[in-house]
């Protein structure tokens, strides 16, 4: 009997321990939620990489970038097949003029084959790229599309340079033709060494100018063309009743345009004849009186 109650109490004494090792565990985990997050070493390790790495993306990204000093002349040459010649040349010029460009050098071709029309795009150059993005939205087919680039910062800055530099050495020509030229001899000499110099620097000038001009506005050479469907030429041609009246017309004019004329050439001789038509009728009316 006394052994039946011992091992009853060693039971609820293992059960009594199993339900505090629970609850304990319960309540430890509901202390552990309830404990702010913090990062770790690794946690702060990996940021300090990215950063770090966004960082250097950023800088070699800034890298890359154009400088805005840079002188590019830009240049495009591309054939496009189209729809219509007519309308997408119409569209083109509408798209030109928004963007402040012109078009020359318009030449418009039609055969038994195709239509074409080659014409070139003078644009500003922060626009060439948006013109070209354009016009590729209206055509049907690229043949083909060619766009080059020439930097010619070096030059420009080159005969920037030595151009400063001739307007310095002929503010001193100026300055000893006033103050030092005293003989005839040194004041030739210096007018001469003027003069060349002064020819030097319109002609850095023009140079200037004209890079500038071409840095500003780029070109751009299109060639639009459609197909057609082919049809044979006639051998003849045979013309229709209006076109043979309007013919007629125009030349029962010219006979008597040519008669009005010719009268006028001859007007000496027809006024001799009327003289001597009214001389020898009178002639004849006396004799039979």
């Amino acid at each position: 009997m006394n052994a039946i109650l011992v091992k009853s109490k060693i039971k609820f004494l293992i059960l009594f321990v199993i339900l505090l090792s629970c609850m304990a565990c319960s309540m430890d985990s509901k202390y552990n939620e309830s404990l702010p997050v913090t990062t770790t070493g690794a946690d702060e390790d990996y940021e300090a990489i990215y950063d770090g790495d966004d960082k250097a993306l950023k800088s070699q990204v800034g890298m890359n970038q154009v400088p805005a000093d840079l002188k590019i002349i830009k240049s495009a040459n591309a054939r496009y097949k189209v729809k219509d010649v007519k309308t997408t040349t119409r569209k083109i010029k509408h798209i030109s003029q928004k963007y402040g460009a012109y078009i020359s050098d318009l030449r418009f071709e039609n055969n038994l084959y195709q239509k074409e029309n080659r014409f070139t795009i003078k644009i500003p150059q922060q626009y060439f790229d948006v013109m070209m993005d354009s016009i590729g939205f209206m055509v049907e087919f690229v043949e083909y599309e060619n766009i080059t680039t020439k930097d010619v910062t070096e030059e420009y800055i080159d005969i920037h340079t030595r151009l400063e530099t001739k307007k310095e050495v002929k503010t001193r020509y100026e300055s000893i033709l006033r103050k030092n030229a005293i003989t005839v001899e040194d004041i030739l000499a210096t007018e001469d060494k003027l003069r060349i110099i002064q020819e030097e620097i319109e002609s850095a000038q023009g140079r200037l100018k004209y890079l500038t001009n071409k840095v500003s506005y780029s070109t751009i050479q299109i060639d639009l063309y459609e197909t057609v469907e082919y049809t044979e030429e006639p051998e003849s041609y045979s013309k229709t009743f209006f076109a043979k009246g309007k013919e007629g017309l125009n030349n029962g004019w010219t006979i008597i345009e040519s008669f009005i004329l010719g009268l006028i050439y001859v007007w000496p001789l027809v006024i001799i004849g009327v003289i001597v038509f009214f001389v020898v009728k009178k002639k004849i009316k006396n004799r039979k009186v």
